[in-house]
C-alpha cells in the first residue's frame, strides 16, 4: 500500500475518556459503538485519508468491538484502517496497520508478531526527537508519527514540544517513509505542518470535538492541500 498518496488528515476515532464528554452543548454522551461509528462517518465524509482507533482505556474486547464497526466503514471509503497499541487486536481484525509508541512493544517484536501470523501489516511509531526518528526507519517502520508539534492535550503525560522545524528535520531525515505531524495541531498549524513536509496531520481536539465533526475535518483538509509543498 502506497502510503504517500494518502496526504492529508489523519483521521482519529479517539474514545479515550476525555472524548467521551459531550461533543456540543446540549448534545447527549452516545454509547461508545455509536460514538465509533458517527466519528468514523464524518471523517472519511470530511476527507480524512487514514482512520485510525485510538482507545488508550479500553480493554482488548472493547477495542475488538470499535474496531468491527470503525474498520468495514474505513474500507468501504477506500481508507487504510489503522489499530492503535495492540498488535493483536490489529491481527484479529484483520487491520492495514497498528501504530505502537515508544511504550508499546519495540518494533522488532511488533514486526515478529506478524510475521508469525503469516499476515502483512503495515507498522506505524510515534517518535518525539530525531533519534527516535533514526531508530524507527532503521528498524523498518513504514510511517512515522512525529511530535507533539504543538502542545497537546490529548495525552495524560505529554512529551516536550518539538516545534515546526524540528518536524521539518525529522521529515527529511526520515524521507522518503512517510511522516505524520502529531501533537497540539489546530487549523492554523496545518498549512504549517504540511508546508514542513508532514505527509499527514492527525488533529484530534479540533476536529472530534468541533460541533460540526465533518466540516472541521473538511476545513483541516482543505488547509492541508493548501499548504503542503509537493
Amino acid at each position: 500500500m502506497a502510503w504517500h498518496k494518502f496526504r492529508g488528515l489523519y483521521g482519529m476515532v479517539d474514545l479515550s475518556p476525555a472524548d467521551a464528554e459531550p461533543t456540543a452543548p446540549g448534545q447527549p454522551v452516545l454509547p461508545m459503538l455509536e460514538r465509533a461509528r458517527t466519528l468514523a462517518l464524518a471523517l472519511v465524509r470530511g476527507g480524512a485519508r487514514i482512520v485510525q482507533l485510538r482507545m488508550k482505556a479500553a480493554s482488548a474486547a472493547e477495542l475488538m468491538a470499535a474496531a468491527a464497526v470503525v474498520g468495514p466503514i474505513a474500507r468501504e471509503a477506500g481508507r487504510p484502517f489503522v489499530v492503535n497499541d495492540r498488535v493483536d487486536v490489529a491481527l484479529a481484525c484483520d487491520a492495514d496497520a497498528v501504530h505502537v509508541g515508544q511504550d508499546d512493544l519495540p518494533l522488532a517484536a511488533v514486526r515478529a508478531l506478524i510475521a508469525k501470523s503469516g499476515r502483512k501489516m503495515l507498522v506505524g511509531v510515534s517518535t518525539h526527537s530525531l533519534d527516535q526518528v533514526r531508530q524507527a526507519v532503521a528498524g523498518g517502520a513504514d510511517y512515522l508519527g512525529f511530535g507533539p508539534v504543538f502542545a497537546t492535550r490529548s495525552k495524560d503525560n505529554p512529551d516536550p514540544v518539538v516545534g515546526v522545524e524540528l518536524l521539518r528535520k525529522a521529515c527529511a531525515l526520515a524521507a522518503p517513509v512517510p511522516v505524520v505531524a502529531i501533537g497540539g495541531i489546530d487549523l492554523e498549524g496545518v498549512s504549517a505542518c504540511a508546508g514542513a513536509g508532514a505527509t499527514c496531520v492527525a488533529v484530534i481536539r479540533f476536529v472530534n470535538r468541533a460541533p460540526d465533526v465533518e466540516a472541521a475535518a473538511r476545513a483541516v483538509s482543505h488547509a492541508f492541500a493548501a499548504g503542503f509543498l509537493g
